[in-house]
């Protein structure tokens, strides 16, 4: 089932009084979410991308807009009629039920034609719990299950009712980062196998970008990219998006360009042939780094960090706006630990400039 999000707009009244204007939460939201795909929502806090979700399962009314789920337009109707499977931050299970109990609650509410026999539910529940792999503890109750297991139920008693979109807002943000990579992936193999569209919301990165098959940049209650993960990260429209994906950090520098050369303080880096002169940013990605003794770029080295297949080098730049340089070499690579400045040349592949007004990608 697509989902086609219209203009959507969602605006809050101003809890300070004093203040007329409204909270935009979501501002003019255009997408359309193919079937059977898995997209993430990927901002920082108060971007707006769990108010999206919301409006998506119809817990809230958009103030402008409309939502379609295929072609049918589903903006005035109630959650409950409209097909989707909602797992919340902390699960939402029920306590004083059995793991059995609680995936089959969804099954128990059906009314009229829709209603199944005791035997078709029970059928639907240990399908359901088979398929995130929890049908050994179907008689436990949640507080005798890890937080990756109740995780699992809360998944499984979405999905059990079969719904045309599966909702998940911020779904491992309560787990640790071993059971983490573990539910995530649990996650992207449920979905192939169930081949529901699937939307969630995440503030990491590397989440969204491991699982997704295109991921939503949002902040501030706009879109700023939406595409496959590793094209948004290759190719980031703006410097937020830059910024915000990666891990380490991308490196941005206050930079100028002048007489077709990209300067980084008095060191000229890249030639371009587009770019205009006037100040820029320029940020290198932690592995368009190339150690390089006769190097354009000379830093103030400050330590390394051996990570067994690659290494870390920990420097500082007076015109670097990060606290530190992190550049990303081949363990192989052989560093001076105690030499005071190392030298770089720079991948052009991995190399930015953006307007220093705006934050806007200029092409070079």
């Amino acid at each position: 089932m697509k989902v086609v999000l219209d203009k959507l707009t969602k605006r809050f009244p101003n809890r300070n009084k004093k203040i007329k204007t409204e909270v935009v939460a979501v501002d003019n939201f255009c997408f359309e979410v193919p079937d059977g795909t898995l997209v993430g929502l990927l901002g920082p806090s108060g971007c707006g991308k769990s108010t999206t979700l919301n409006l998506i399962s119809g817990l809230e009314k958009p103030t402008e807009g409309r939502v379609f789920f295929g072609d049918t337009d589903v903006t005035d109707m109630a959650p409950e009629d409209r097909g989707v499977g909602l797992v919340f931050q902390n699960y939402a299970l029920y306590p004083h039920l059995t793991v059995q109990q609680n995936i089959m609650f969804p099954l128990q509410n059906f009314k009229g034609e829709k209603k199944l026999s005791k035997e078709v539910m029970l059928e639907k529940t240990l399908a359901a719990a088979k398929l995130v792999q929890i049908d050994p503890l179907m008689e436990r109750k949640p507080n005798e299950l890890s937080g990756g297991q109740q995780q699992r139920v809360a998944i499984a008693r979405a999905l059990v009712k079969e719904p045309k979109v599966l909702l998940l807002d911020e779904p491992l943000s309560n787990l640790d980062a071993r059971l983490r990579l573990q539910t995530r992936e649990e996650i992207r193999r449920i979905q192939r196998e169930t081949k529901v569209t699937t939307i969630f919301v995440t503030h990491d990165q590397e989440e969204a970008m491991s699982i997704s098959d295109l991921i939503v940049v949002m902040k501030d209650g706009l879109v700023h990219q939406i595409g496959k993960p590793q094209e948004v990260y290759d190719d980031p429209v703006n410097l937020f998006v830059a910024k915000f994906l990666g891990t380490p950090p991308i490196n941005v520098f206050k930079g100028m360009v002048k007489e077709h050369k990209i300067y980084i303080g008095d060191n000229a880096i890249l030639e371009t042939k587009k770019a205009k002169d006037g100040d820029v940013y320029v940020a290198i990605r932690p592995e368009g780094f190339i150690l390089n003794e006769s190097g354009e770029l000379e830093v103030d080295l400050k330590g390394l960090e051996v990570m067994g297949r690659d290494t870390t080098i920990v420097s500082t730049h007076e015109a670097c706006e990060n606290v530190e340089i992190r550049s990303i070499v081949s363990a192989e690579t052989r560093v001076d630990p105690d030499a005071k400045t190392v030298r770089f040349s720079v991948k052009p592949a991995k190399t930015y400039i953006f307007d220093a007004e705006s934050g806007e990608r200029i092409l070079y």
